[in-house]
């Protein structure tokens, strides 16, 4: 029997959800899941989210029910994996702190909107991040509020020119955690689904979410 994922998407329409969705889905059928994709939060309490392998969440400024979060995280933390990308994953929840401890960090800038910025490779033997070298970049670069115990795989330096006071700020924008016995991935890439089209960002999501797969 193949992998199973799921993926629920919701919340602001800027970050193309419903599309983003259709992309990740492709990508994971393309890896021999069976991936099942859900509008809204309410499939975590309609049914039990344990039993899949993966869950990603595709979801930005929106609301959870308290039955529901708390489905998604007994899953995790049971094993189920969990892989997301940008505000999708990073800006799902802000009035939960339990799903931004979970995820290992929350967005809460992008100075200067979409911009051109530097990834920075810090973890090049890592399996995810293999053959990848340094990388420039166009869209929103995050500023987050970050769990230190994060297993950090690439990050960003932000300069004066948007703001001069976080000059030199270097930022995570990959990293990989565990939530329980649940594998946590992520990448703050990805603001549109046509972002995908970026041969390292896409290549960086897909290699997280089959590492955090059960």
């Amino acid at each position: 029997m193949g992998k199973r994922a799921l993926v629920f998407w919701g919340g602001w329409e800027g970050h193309t959800p419903e599309k983003s969705s259709a992309v990740v889905r492709a990508m994971l059928e393309g890896n021999g899941f069976d991936v099942a994709v859900r509008q809204g939060t309410g499939c975590l309490a309609e049914s039990d989210p344990s039993g899949f392998d993966l869950i990603v969440p595709v979801v930005t400024m929106s609301s959870i029910e308290k039955e529901e979060l708390g489905a998604l995280l007994a899953a995790v933390r049971s094993g189920v994996g969990l892989a997301g990308f940008h505000g999708t994953m990073g800006d799902s929840f802000r009035n939960e702190p339990e799903y931004q401890f979970m995820v290992g960090g929350q967005w809460v800038s992008h100075p200067g909107n979409i911009i051109d910025y530097r990834v920075n490779v810090t973890r090049a033997n890592d399996p995810i991040m293999s053959g990848i070298a340094d990388f420039d970049y166009r869209s929103e670069q995050y500023y987050m509020h970050v769990d230190p115990s994060n297993e950090v795989l690439a990050t960003t330096t932000f300069s004066a020119e948007h703001l001069d006071f976080i000059e030199g700020v270097t930022m995570p924008v990959v990293w990989k955690k565990s939530y329980g016995k649940g594998r946590v991935f992520y990448s703050s890439l990805g603001h549109v689904a046509d972002e995908f089209a970026v041969g390292e960002m896409r290549m960086i999501f897909e290699r997280g979410a089959l590492w955090a797969a059960r």
